[in-house]
């Protein structure tokens, strides 16, 4: 993908609020000509509006969907390129922090990611007759270290960097000319970090107190920060690459050493 956002159509799902909706609008300040706000919140239709009266009528489009429906989802696909003809851009935002309801959790965190990723390559990909893009998945610090307190959403943000490392190979982007990507952010002030303490698995007592403390001692950020870091991977980052954003600092990438340099000792 052609790494300057101007001209470029994006879909960015859960991007009716919080760090989506700072994504939204901080590729339009890049550049970015359009883009699908994909989200079951209906706070998306506000958005877009706002969106076209700052950059244009037709810049912005909402799509109410409940993206774990697969036919949902892939119609904000359709309806994009309906719309735009093309698609440049996928940004896998939405996610939740809900270990108490952890198999819905996996359903949004993990499956939709993955099938984001296949619709993305379905209507982006060479090997499917268009020109190729960006794909970013949204894992968090928590997928590069433990976090006890929720060890559901931990280990499904563990998934999002080890299948954004196997897709972001060479093998895949010379198929589909697809760079894939991955954002970790840090606590970032949002309403799902204000409410994880009361989504802890059930039948742990301490697990709630101890789930405060431990996003209070964690450096916070805004949502604007997180943006800011989105845009500076999609005009740095190189395919397979993972990025942290955290505390409010600049983004940086991250390297994950191969596993024969892991090994303790001789």
């Amino acid at each position: 993908m052609d790494r300057n956002k101007k001209s470029k159509i994006a879909i960015i799902t859960g991007g009716a609020s919080g760090i989506g909706a700072a994504y939204v609008k901080r590729l339009f300040k890049s550049g970015m000509k359009g883009c699908t706000i994909a989200d079951i919140d209906e706070q998306g239709e506000a958005l877009a509006k706002e969106m076209e009266c700052c950059y244009g009528k037709g810049r912005a489009h909402f799509v109410k969907t409940d993206l774990v429906n697969a036919e949902q989802f892939e119609c904000v696909f359709e309806k994009t390129m309906q719309k735009y003809k093309k698609l440049d851009l996928l940004v896998n935002n939405a996610g939740k922090l809900k270990d108490k309801a952890w198999e819905e959790m996996i359903d949004l965190n993990i499956t939709t990611t993955v099938r984001g990723n296949l619709l993305g390559i379905k209507y982006m990909g060479k090997n499917n007759g268009y020109g190729g893009g960006t794909i970013v998945n949204t894992s968090s610090i928590a997928g590069l270290q433990a976090f006890n307190e929720f060890p559901c959403y931990s280990g499904a943000k563990h998934f999002i960097i080890g299948f954004t490392r196997s897709i972001g190979t060479r093998f895949w982007f010379d198929l589909t000319g697809i760079r894939f990507m991955s954002i970790c952010p840090g606590v970032t002030d949002t309403s799902m970090i204000d409410n994880a303490p009361n989504w802890v698995l059930d039948g742990f007592p301490d697990l709630e107190k101890r789930a405060k403390r431990q996003l209070l001692n964690e450096p916070c950020q805004n949502v604007e920060d997180v943006a800011e870091g989105l845009n500076e991977m999609l005009n740095y980052g190189d395919n397979g690459s993972i990025w942290v954003c955290q505390g409010g600092g600049p983004i940086y990438d991250v390297i994950i050493p191969p596993i024969r340099e892991m090994k303790i000792g001789c």
